[in-house]
């Protein structure tokens, strides 16, 4: 079973690559057969954290703080569509809380780090694409951060995943009644961590959450790859992250 898994997931491409005509019209990838999401309530945690990743060409992302001045979410987010290169700092911004055009706060980006080994023509490879945005001034409390959990989730461990989707762009959608699957071995990069959590475009970047050992939750994964007609996915453990000046 695991290695049928491992060979459905390594094939499965990135939201943002799926080739057209390979789902149904109207049907979005990385949901499956029942979408679970549903919106949640900003002001409680963990959701508290969370915002969105928007640059001044129009794509847009999901991220969440992971210290008063550092968002957490995916490289690719950053990547130019037309240019193929990464777009310029200044062009990006988070707002934390965001909902139906308000924001509990915005910042813009004064410098990023994507993964070391991360590329953007073509974007990826998954295991690495994650980046570290430093924000411009300061704009989440203490009680607004998400731990980094240094240890992957069990098989079977109960997860959330939550993000601003295409389908519903102005709200936080979120699954929260998903569990980690493992592990999955990827060619030529480390492994990453598998799941069965609903998440279509836009979740990319948005973390995927876990109870750590103090019960409260954390940052497990960073969302990277969805599949195109299942609610299932990779993350990249948060485990490879490394923030700037820790």
């Amino acid at each position: 079973m695991r290695r049928l898994l491992s060979v459905l997931l390594l094939a499965a491409l990135p939201v943002a690559a799926q080739p057209p005509g390979r789902l149904p019209a109207g049907t979005l990838p990385g949901l499956g057969a029942d979408d679970a999401r549903h919106p949640v309530p900003l002001a409680e945690a963990p959701w508290r954290a969370l915002g969105r990743v928007q640059t001044e060409l129009g794509s847009r992302c999901t991220g969440a703080l992971v210290a008063p001045d550092l968002v957490l979410t995916a490289a690719h987010c950053l990547v130019s569509p037309r240019a193929r290169g990464l777009v310029r700092p200044g062009t990006v911004h988070f707002m934390l809380g965001y909902d139906r055009g308000a924001a509990v706060a915005h910042a813009r980006v004064a410098a990023y780090r994507v993964a070391p080994g991360f590329r953007a023509d073509p974007a990826g490879p998954p295991p690495v694409d994650w980046a570290v945005l430093m924000l411009d001034r300061p704009i989440g409390a203490p009680d607004r951060v998400l731990p980094l959990l240094r240890r992957p989730p069990a098989p079977r461990t109960p997860l959330m995943l939550g993000g601003y989707q295409q389908d519903r762009p102005e709200v936080l959608l979120a699954d929260t009644g998903c569990r980690a699957i493992g592990l999955v071995g990827m060619q030529g990069g480390p492994p990453m961590l598998a799941h069965d959590c609903a998440g279509t475009r836009g979740a990319s970047g948005a973390p995927v959450l876990a109870r750590g050992e103090d019960g409260r939750w954390g940052i497990a994964g960073i969302v990277s790859v969805m599949l195109a007609d299942a609610a299932m996915g990779l993350a990249v453990p948060a485990a490879a992250v490394r923030l700037p000046g820790r």
